[in-house]
């Protein structure tokens, strides 16, 4: 049995932060925290590490934008942004900050579920580019580091471009390491550093 999908809800106005916490159990969602400020929010999702935080846009103090864009910088999570208005500069503004899905109030069950479910999904695809990024990032980094070491073994010792791709690979392979590991000891050896 999976578990229940954790769930930090913001809202200022009481009444309508406890009817969504009351639609998120209904619907089998675990509420882990609420809020009635920004701030708060922020706190809580640092504290209970919640799949989704539902956060209205409008609140005291921190609103709902400035928090998502906490959130996202400190803890990213999936987020949800609730507001009265549906104005496209809003839209716009809650996108930017992180937000994955927007609801206009009032809220029905019929589409808070689908709402979080689709932050969910859209969360778990930029967390995934981001890791694929940064997997990317780092075979260019060693593509380069290697590259930079056969420059260096051909300069140094004559080799073609080959030979010297041979030798880094030979040598990692000796050492039980990477060629980019073996590159960069390479560059480091050399006069001047890397």
């Amino acid at each position: 049995m999976s578990m229940a999908v954790r769930v930090v809800v913001a809202e200022d106005e009481a009444l309508i932060r406890l009817d969504l916490v009351e639609m998120l159990a209904d619907a089998g969602y675990e509420v882990v925290g609420q809020a009635a400020t920004g701030e708060a929010a922020v706190e809580l999702v640092q504290r209970t590490a919640p799949d989704v935080v539902v956060l209205d846009i409008r609140m005291p103090a921190m609103d709902g934008l400035t928090a998502a864009e906490v959130i996202m910088s400190e803890r990213p999570t999936a987020i949800v942004m609730l507001t009265a208005f549906s104005e496209r500069d809003l839209i716009a503004r809650a996108r930017d900050a992180g937000a994955a899905a927007y609801l206009v109030k009032p809220v029905a069950p019929s589409d808070l579920v689908p709402a979080i479910e689709l932050a969910l999904a859209r969360f778990h695809d930029l967390m995934a580019l981001q890791d694929d990024v940064a997997t990317l990032n780092r075979q260019l980094a060693a593509r380069k580091t290697i590259d930079r070491a056969k420059a260096l073994l051909q300069a140094r010792m004559g080799f073609d471009d080959e030979q010297a791709y041979r030798w880094l690979q030979r040598t990692a392979m000796d050492r039980r390491t990477s060629m980019a590991a073996v590159a960069e000891e390479l560059l480091a050896d050399r006069p001047g550093g890397g």
